[in-house]
């Protein structure tokens, strides 16, 4: 079916769960207000990014009183949303939610923490361990965090398991200048249409902006259709939100002009992968 997705470029405050919850809710109202279905917020939303040694303390359980107020707001409107997760082993997560009339319609783990550059993630949070597609009222979707989707593999899983819209939470920092633009931006753009080109997805591509420890945030959220083509991208480096109409005709037309999805071989894949396994010994 054809829906609306509103994407949601905000400035978090690290470690301040009170006023980010207080700037989602405010961001949920101006989506609704406008008559959309969805709307889609970065990675770490409700905490900020480079948490570090607060992580303990920002982190929430699924039964806390701020997951259930979104579970409240997405009576209203679909929600996906990032945070850390906080389990009963006293493990902790970098996860993403999807809100659905008052119901936790999927959970995501981030499978793939950096520690490159910038990035030490793997020093305070836990790894998810799969990639699942779920069913919305939209259609089958799957999760993305960030990092996730440099990994070809998280994007082409979910497409297998039957997902034709793609939500990728991200806090990407700008990094590098090419011309005009960022190098950072630029190869988010180029990762974002190709995985929608070669897998006849939709992918809804939501980053956010400002600065944590000198480190800036660039935006350019976007949404991009299952031909690649970018149809609406958000400002860098300023907060933004911009709204995207999705329609089934687009990518039915894609999938039949295209069937790239129709003619993938699974059965080679799990053959080689398993044979490429058994080599090494895994």
């Amino acid at each position: 079916m054809d829906f609306t997705a509103v994407l949601a470029q905000i400035k978090p405050k690290l470690g301040c769960v009170a006023d980010n919850l207080a700037l989602i809710e405010e961001r949920i109202e101006q989506a609704k207000a406008a008559k959309a279905d969805l709307v889609i917020f970065p990675e770490l939303a409700l905490t900020g990014y480079f948490l570090k040694d607060l992580v303990p303390e920002v982190a929430r359980r699924l039964d806390s009183p701020e997951i259930a107020r979104l579970l409240e707001l997405s009576r209203g409107i679909s929600i996906a949303v990032g945070f850390v997760e906080a389990t009963d082993d006293y493990r902790f997560f970098n996860s993403a939610l999807y809100l659905e009339d008052g119901v936790i319609k999927h959970l995501h783990r981030k499978v793939y923490l950096p520690t490159y550059g910038l990035f030490d993630e793997q020093r305070y949070l836990a790894r998810g361990e799969r990639f699942r597609a779920f069913d919305t009222k939209f259609g089958r979707m799957g999760l993305l965090i960030c990092e996730d989707m440099w990994h070809l593999s998280s994007s082409y899983i979910l497409a297998m398991d039957g997902a034709a819209t793609l939500l990728c939470l991200s806090s990407s920092p700008g990094r590098g200048v090419e011309g005009e633009s960022l190098a950072s931006a630029a190869s988010w753009q180029k990762l974002t249409a190709t995985t929608a080109l070669f897998l006849n997805c939709r992918v809804l591509y939501c980053n956010r902006v400002g600065y944590e420890d000198g480190v800036n945030f660039w935006g350019g959220s976007e949404y991009i259709a299952p031909s690649g083509e970018s149809i609406i991208r958000a400002r860098l480096l300023e907060e933004d939100s911009v709204s995207a109409r999705l329609e089934e005709g687009a990518l039915r037309r894609e999938r039949i002009f295209s069937p790239m999805l129709r003619d993938e071989n699974l059965f080679v894949t799990l053959q080689e992968l398993r044979r490429i396994e058994r080599e090494r010994g895994l």
